[in-house]
């Protein structure tokens, strides 16, 4: 049971007793980004090993995960297509704290992660709920350094460093005003270097990331625990029955964010077709007149490429059973999920070396530099003309998904590193 002791919690449990979890994420929807796809199914996989979890996140809120309590920390979401960059309610800015929220995103900056870690420490410190340990999903906002000091060990997850979405973009932008507007927006990353190095314990889920961390926050290695990521097997899983295309490509992609590459397999994809028929299916959307759809009318794609906008996730099985091979042309990945839901479908995927993504796909794909669009081309064609290698890169996928990336193996994981910071803390 746990005692207080002044502002202290002091935690007498054994070793193997539940542990009571409180997992932030300052917006949580996992329609919204990976974000939400983590805390959605951590949370389900520390539940179903008999651990208590709440869940404290900013909006867009996650969906409702059965005996995993959700507590709903309300922000001015600024970024909610119903009132894109305004309050939804102009009252809202009587609190100070939204009052913060709203100006810095006037002058050009991602407030969320630190107005929510203001809003959670208030909240901890003020109701005092009886936590074990809370884990951050980077977030790494201000508020958390308070929370050791009122008696809850924390711990946070960095899944890759955003230096390098930030240093894509700056190289991507056009002009010189633009690249000064990405750099005030990723101004946010002063905040999470500073706080990184204060947390005694940070969970990341490759050994690139956390070299690639540890370089960027400045933070020494000592401080990370490694526990990759699960593949979730209720979407992503072979379909029986249904036969493969002989040259059907497909990738997910956030179309016009310059790290996922997709240019550089749309250029490929061009160059193959001067030679043969060969179709792609792009999962996502393009931005209206953005880099990717000018792209593509350039190159004269229109005919070949087709962007499927969002899809729900139970569509996913069949995307995937009805392609040849799945393609993941990005730069870098902190993890590469989109690398392990096509191999959980037992598709044949062809990977860059960009990141983590060695680390995921391992013998079971073929493997290319980021950025080599002309290497892409080669991988496809020599799968296009082999059936058999993609039969087998298929099945292999298929085993190293099951015996390294399931959720309950990450859950586990988990627990050993909230158990070590509990110890560290008493």
């Amino acid at each position: 049971m746990l005692k207080r002791t002044g502002s202290k919690i002091q935690n007498k449990k054994k070793y193997s007793d539940p542990l009571k979890i409180c997992l932030l994420t300052y917006r949580g929807n996992p329609t919204c980004g990976g974000q939400g796809v983590y805390i959605k199914y951590l949370s389900r996989a520390l539940r179903d090993l008999g651990h208590q979890v709440d869940v404290i996140s900013g909006p867009p809120y996650p969906e409702p995960v059965e005996h995993v309590r959700l507590y709903k920390m309300p922000g001015l979401d600024l970024y909610n297509p119903e009132h894109l960059f305004r309050p939804g309610k102009y009252r809202d800015l009587v609190s100070p704290v939204n009052q913060l929220e709203f100006l810095s995103m006037c002058l050009g900056g991602f407030p969320e992660p630190w107005t929510f870690g203001m809003r959670v420490y208030k909240y901890l410190r003020s109701t005092r709920p009886a936590y074990d340990i809370v884990h951050d999903n980077q977030c790494l906002a201000y508020g958390l350094l308070g929370l050791p000091r009122i008696g809850y060990p924390t711990v946070a997850t960095v899944h890759h460093p955003i230096t390098v979405d930030r240093d894509a973009e700056i190289e991507a932008a056009p002009t010189f005003l633009k690249k000064l507007k990405v750099r005030r927006w990723y101004a946010f990353l002063g905040m999470q270097k500073k706080v990184s190095r204060c947390l005694p314990r940070i969970i990341t889920v490759s050994e690139c990331s956390r070299k690639d961390i540890s370089r960027d926050f400045g933070i020494s290695m000592n401080n990370f625990r490694v526990v990759p990521n699960g593949i979730n097997t209720d979407y992503f899983y072979p379909l029986p029955g249904v036969k493969r295309p002989d040259n059907q490509l497909l990738v997910t992609s956030s179309a016009d964010t310059p790290l996922k590459g997709l240019r550089y397999l749309l250029e490929a994809v061009a160059s193959i077709l001067k030679k043969r028929e060969i179709h792609l299916t792009v999962i996502g959307a393009p931005k209206k007149e953005g880099v990717i759809e000018r792209l593509a009318r350039e190159l004269r794609l229109n005919g070949a490429v087709r962007f499927t906008g969002r899809i729900q996730y139970e569509d996913f099985a069949r995307y995937y059973a009805e392609t040849t091979m799945a393609v993941i042309p990005s730069l870098y990945e902190g993890f590469g999920m989109p690398a392990g839901e096509a191999m959980a479908c037992g598709v044949p995927v062809i990977s860059t070396s960009g990141g983590a993504l060695p680390e995921v796909v391992g013998d079971a794909g073929m493997i290319v530099p980021p950025g080599d669009k002309e290497a892409l081309e080669k991988a496809i064609c020599y799968l296009l003309d082999h059936p058999e290698k993609r039969r087998q890169l298929g099945q292999a996928g298929l085993r190293r998904v099951e015996g390294s990336f399931t959720w309950q193996h990450a859950a586990q994981k988990t627990v050993d590193v909230y158990r070590e910071a509990i110890d560290a803390n008493r």
